[in-house]
């Protein structure tokens, strides 16, 4: 049971493909193809991270073998011309590299996806070294908790640390995500409260809160 919300190193996975600025093109498709990966990270040294190499980084190469853009063209499209004319992953990747670090939470990972536009990034501790790799996929890990795992962390770092008083008066059900708080409770004040931290359980989908007022016990 957790009593602490998740973070990136409870969902990420550990075992990463990496490459280095050396990698050449194909054995970056390559790789990409074998592991079913859309981004690579790039990495020198002792594992620093220096960049990232997707899909996206690649695309130029095959578009520009279709046609020759114009010269006009081709100054406002500098950096895939550039790309389209590259071999190594030091020229193809996007640097410096989007990364988090693995004690943020799922929240800002998933903030961080949105604003960057990114399905994956790699993980780094305080020195910028690879420690994992954590996807959209891996975010949504938290929703296949059990129901009953949930049940039981609502009650026990909700209900009772709010109602230590009248706990056994709240009845706590979860199904399929969804969970429902239903009795009387001593202090009306702490329902809406109850509902916002139940709402914040990692993993709870929903939240029915129909908690009243008036338990004597």
């Amino acid at each position: 049971m957790a009593s602490t919300p998740y973070t990136v190193a409870d969902v990420m996975t550990t075992k990463v493909i990496a490459v280095t600025p050396s990698t050449g093109f194909k054995d970056i498709a390559t790789a990409m193809e074998r592991w079913k990966v859309t981004a690579l990270p790039v990495i020198e040294g002792e594992g620093h991270v220096v960049g990232v190499v997707s899909e996206a980084d690649l695309l130029p190469k095959e578009e520009f073998h279709e046609h020759r853009p114009g010269l006009i063209e081709q100054m406002r499209r500098l950096g895939d011309t550039a790309k389209a004319g590259s071999t190594r992953a030091e020229n193809l990747m996007t640097t410096p590299a989007v990364t988090i670090r693995p004690d943020a939470t799922l929240p800002q990972a998933a903030r961080l996806m949105a604003d960057r536009h990114v399905k994956r990034l790699p993980v780094v501790d305080a020195d910028g070294t690879l420690k994992g790799i954590v996807s959209r996929a891996d975010l949504l890990k938290v929703f296949l908790r059990t129901d009953e795992d949930l049940t039981a962390e609502v009650r026990e770092s909700v209900i009772r640390r709010l109602f230590p008083l009248s706990h056994e008066a709240v009845k706590v059900t979860v199904s399929h995500g969804i969970a429902t708080l239903t009795g009387q409770v001593r202090d009306r004040t702490l329902i809406p409260l109850a509902d916002r931290l139940t709402h914040s359980v990692e993993g709870i989908v929903d939240v029915r809160c129909r908690l009243e007022a008036g338990c004597d016990g």
